[in-house]
C-alpha cells in the first residue's frame, strides 16, 4: 500500500515516436458551472516527457491539441477568475479535475454543473476506462472507510493499528486486480484500453507467471505500443528476480566511494534494501529495519541499502542513515530513479527489498515489520543452512 512510485499507474508511461497520424484534438465546453473557468490545463506523459498544455475559456469552450501514439490517460483541470473578493480560489480535486483517455482523433468533453462532471465522446479509450471505473467502484467503496481508519490510527500514532487495516486494503485491491484488471484482459484482449488494464493488474512488483500469459494474449498492435514493448522488457526483469533466482550481481559506490559488490556478501543472509532519503514510507519503514538488523547482525546476516537519492543531494542521504541509524552497508550513485541497480531490478516503487540466502538465491521478497522478522527466525532455526 505505501508505496513511492516512479510513475503514477494513472498516467502510464507512453510514447518514444509519433507521426501526424497519431494527432489528437479536444474540445472542451463548460456548462453551468457555478464558478468562472477562466484556463483548462492538460498534462499527459507522450515522448518519455510529461506534456502540460494550457487554454484559455471563451464562450464556455476551450481547446487542444496534440500527439500521443498510444491511448494514455489525460489530466484536465480548470483555473476559476477571481472572486469579487480578490481572491484565488483554492483547487477543490473532486470539483475541479477530471481524466480523459486521449488518443487519436477528435475528442469532445462536456463539463456540467461541476468541471469534474464529464461525459466525453471521440475515444473508445476513454468509454472503456468508465466502464473499468465501475467495475471498480464496489472495491473502491469497499477501501474507503478502511482508508479513514488508517488515518485515524496514523494520526494516533497506533503503528500496530495501521500494520492491520493496511493488509485488509491490500486483500481487496488484490481482488479487484484478479476480478477487475485481469479479467478485463482476458475477455478484451482487442480493447484499446487492454494495456492500460493490464498495467493496473501487474501492480508496482510484476509476476511473470500471472502477467506474461495476459500480455502474450493482447492482440500484436496492443503488444507493438511503445510502452507495452517496454512492460516486455519489465517481464523480463522480473523473470530474474523472482523468488528462487540467482541474484543478478552488482557493483555500486559506498559514501565514501569505494566499490562495494553484491557479490562480496556470498555466504551470509542479505537484505537488499532499496530505498531513499526522500521516501516517506522508507524512512517509517526503517525502525523495523534497524529492530531486525539489530537481533540478527551476529548471525550471518547483513544489508545492503541502495539509495535512490538525487544528484547532489549525498549530504541527504548521510543525513538520513546517521538520523534513521542505518548501521550496514550502504550504495548509491545518486541518479534518483535511473539508479543502475535500480533499473537492473526493474524497481519502479520504493520501499522494495529482496532477502537473499548465503548462496545468492532470492527466497522472499518486500518483507515488512514482523513479515521480516518472522522469515529470518524460520531462516535461522533451519540449522542446515549453517
Amino acid at each position: 500500500m505505501k508505496k513511492i512510485l516512479l510513475f503514477s499507474a494513472f498516467l502510464p508511461l507512453l510514447a518514444l515516436a509519433q507521426d501526424k497520424t497519431d494527432q489528437f484534438t479536444l474540445s472542451g465546453k463548460v456548462k453551468r458551472l457555478a464558478l468562472t473557468p477562466e484556463w483548462v490545463f492538460l498534462q499527459y506523459r507522450t515522448n518519455g516527457e510529461w506534456k502540460t498544455d494550457s487554454a484559455m475559456v471563451k464562450d464556455e469552450e476551450y481547446k487542444f491539441s496534440g500527439n500521443v501514439s498510444e491511448p494514455c490517460a489525460g489530466r484536465i483541470r480548470v483555473k476559476y477568475a477571481v472572486g469579487a473578493d480578490g481572491k484565488k480560489l483554492a483547487i477543490n480535486y473532486a470539483r475541479d479535475m477530471a481524466t480523459v483517455f486521449l488518443m487519436s482523433g477528435k475528442i469532445k468533453v462536456t463539463s456540467v454543473d461541476s468541471f469534474s462532471n464529464i461525459s466525453v465522446k471521440g475515444s473508445p479509450a476513454h468509454d472503456e476506462y468508465v466502464i473499468l471505473n465501475k467495475q471498480s467502484k464496489p472495491f473502491d467503496d469497499r477501501m474507503q472507510p478502511l482508508y479513514d481508519q488508517y488515518s485515524a490510527f496514523a494520526k494516533a500514532k497506533d503503528k500496530e493499528g495501521q500494520d492491520k487495516i493496511e493488509k485488509e486494503i491490500d486483500a481487496i485491491d488484490n481482488e479487484k486486480k484478479e476480478k477487475v484488471y485481469g479479467e478485463y484482459v482476458k475477455n478484451n484482449p482487442n480493447s484499446p484500453l487492454a494495456f492500460y488494464a493490464l498495467q493496473q493488474y501487474a501492480g508496482w512488483e510484476i509476476n511473470p507467471d500471472k502477467v506474461e500469459p495476459l500480455f502474450a494474449a493482447m492482440s500484436e498492435k496492443n503488444k507493438a505500443y511503445p510502452s507495452a514493448v517496454n512492460f516486455k522488457e519489465d517481464i523480463e526483469i522480473a523473470k530474474k528476480t523472482g523468488i528462487g533466482r540467482l541474484a543478478m550481481d552488482f557493483t555500486q559506490n559506498d559514501t565514501l566511494d569505494t566499490p562495494v559488490s553484491l557479490a562480496s556478501f556470498r555466504g551470509r543472509y542479505v537484505l537488499v534494501d532499496f530505498w531513499a532519503s526522500w521516501c516517506g514510507p522508507c524512512r517509517a519503514e526503517n525502525p523495523n529495519v534497524v529492530k531486525v538488523y539489530n537481533k540478527y547482525k551476529g548471525q550471518n546476516f547483513h544489508i545492503i541499502g541502495v539509495s535512490l537519492d538525487r544528484p547532489g543531494q549525498k549530504d541527504k542521504w548521510m543525513k538520513a542513515i546517521h538520523d534513521d541509524q542505518l548501521d550496514w552497508t550502504h550504495v548509491s550513485d545518486l541518479k534518483f530513479w535511473d539508479n543502475a541497480v535500480a533499473k537492473q531490478y526493474g524497481i519502479k516503487a520504493i520501499p522494495q527489498n529482496l532477502l537473499l540466502d548465503p548462496s545468492g538465491k532470492i527466497v522472499a521478497k518486500n518483507l515488512r515489520g514482523e513479515d521480516l522478522e518472522q522469515k529470518l527466525t524460520e531462516l535461522m532455526a533451519d540449522k542446515k543452512a549453517f
